[in-house]
């Protein structure tokens, strides 16, 4: 088999986009460049600290019930990041609060904790940073699309007002390329984006017709 269709992150039954009820952290993170690249960093964050207490704490974690522990321990390092990014950027705390909100979820609700048993160090770290990368680069794709067709302009995290804003593409854009910047648009950018994944999973792993 072609070693692509059998990459576990990307192209498995448990990828990212088999889980894409976190799609509203999708679609509400993507609408500025600034509040994708915060929530990837938030994804690696929760995801890679989730994990190590996973590998840390294994002979802890209760053998029912340790998703739930997974979630709670999730939930306190993503409370942790917003601890941390209000004490550098209150105002983009304050904005980001609602959005980071859903990594934990998104990260507990992944199979991760699963696929974590008798992993080494090494193996657990390049399992959950790996997931979380997917995920977050996905979000900032998407952001590349929408900030720029939708607003004409282009932000990055952090400055007085918790956002950097530049405008480097002229005048406002037309009434149709403006709905990119809404839920609406986000959601039909992922559709595509969806479409072209299958088609591509669909040529490498030759299940089906590439229709």
């Amino acid at each position: 088999m072609n070693g692509l269709t059998q990459h576990r992150v990307l192209w498995g039954d448990l990828s990212p986009f088999a889980y894409l009820a976190g799609g509203a952290l999708l679609v509400m993170a993507s609408d500025r460049m600034a509040h994708a690249l915060t929530t990837l960093v938030a994804l690696v964050w929760v995801y890679a600290l989730s994990s190590l207490a996973v590998f840390g704490g294994s002979g802890f974690f209760p053998k029912r019930g340790g998703r739930v522990v997974f979630a709670f321990v999730a939930s306190f390092v993503a409370g942790l990041f917003l601890l941390l990014l209000s004490i550098l950027f209150p105002l983009a705390a304050l904005q980001m609060f609602f959005v980071v909100s859903f990594v934990p979820a998104l990260c507990a609700g992944s199979g991760l904790f699963g696929r974590l048993r008798n992993k080494t160090l090494t193996q657990t770290l390049r399992l959950s940073v790996a997931e979380a990368l997917v995920a977050g680069v996905l979000i900032v794709i998407l952001a590349l699309i929408r900030e720029p067709l939708g607003f004409r302009s282009l932000s990055l995290p952090g400055g007085a007002q918790g956002i950097m804003l530049f405008h480097p593409f002229g005048e406002e854009s037309a009434f149709f390329l403006r709905l990119l910047s809404g839920s609406a648009g986000a959601l039909l950018l992922l559709g595509y984006v969806v479409g072209l994944y299958r088609r591509v999973r669909a040529k490498y792993s030759g299940e089906g017709d590439e229709r």
